[in-house]
């Protein structure tokens, strides 16, 4: 059994993700840091020279390969959710708990972040908000359980969201 976070980008997956795969004792995976070490390069780079396509195809086959994994925190990226292959390669073998934060702490938490848009040519806030009002239904539906981490220290997240897991037997 794996535990996947999800969530749109900056919802804190890797930041909860990585704390809370050191306190069970169990592996750390992050999506983006497996695409980036596959590729030799940033998967930006990917993303602007050859576009989404080979994004998403290159994501597929890294879900199939965390769905083979045991005893693994694996932080998903921020759309990965958004595409039902992803989501189908993965049921059965984890729990999905989806990181709910607003979109305006999103967008405060991403400024500083050099991430391709989704919406190219719009703002951040146009970016963020266009996503989540067109695909929240998708994070919703793939979800197991749902947890908003906004407005709490970071060791209180981390420390609930353990309860959560050992109180459904999962850790």
């Amino acid at each position: 059994m794996n535990v996947y976070f999800s969530g749109m980008i900056g919802s804190g997956k890797t930041t909860l993700g990585r704390r809370i795969a050191k306190e069970l004792g169990w592996s750390f995976c992050d999506l983006d840091e497996e695409m980036n070490r596959i590729l030799g390069y940033s998967f930006h780079r990917l993303v602007a020279e050859q576009g989404w396509l080979p994004f998403r195809e290159l994501e597929y086959a890294i879900c199939k390969d965390f769905a083979g994994r045991e005893r693994s925190i694996v932080c998903l990226g921020g759309g990965t959710v958004r595409y039902q292959w992803n989501i189908d390669v993965l049921r059965g073998s984890g729990v999905m708990v989806l990181l709910e934060v607003s979109e305006a702490e999103l967008v405060r938490r991403v400024q500083l972040a050099d991430r391709p848009r989704v919406n190219s040519g719009k703002s951040l806030e146009q970016d963020i908000h266009l996503m989540w009002s067109r695909e929240s239904a998708k994070y919703f539906a793939s979800a197991d359980l749902v947890y908003r981490p906004e407005g709490k220290p970071v060791d209180q997240e981390v420390s609930e969201l353990i309860e959560i897991l050992k109180d459904r037997g999962i850790a």
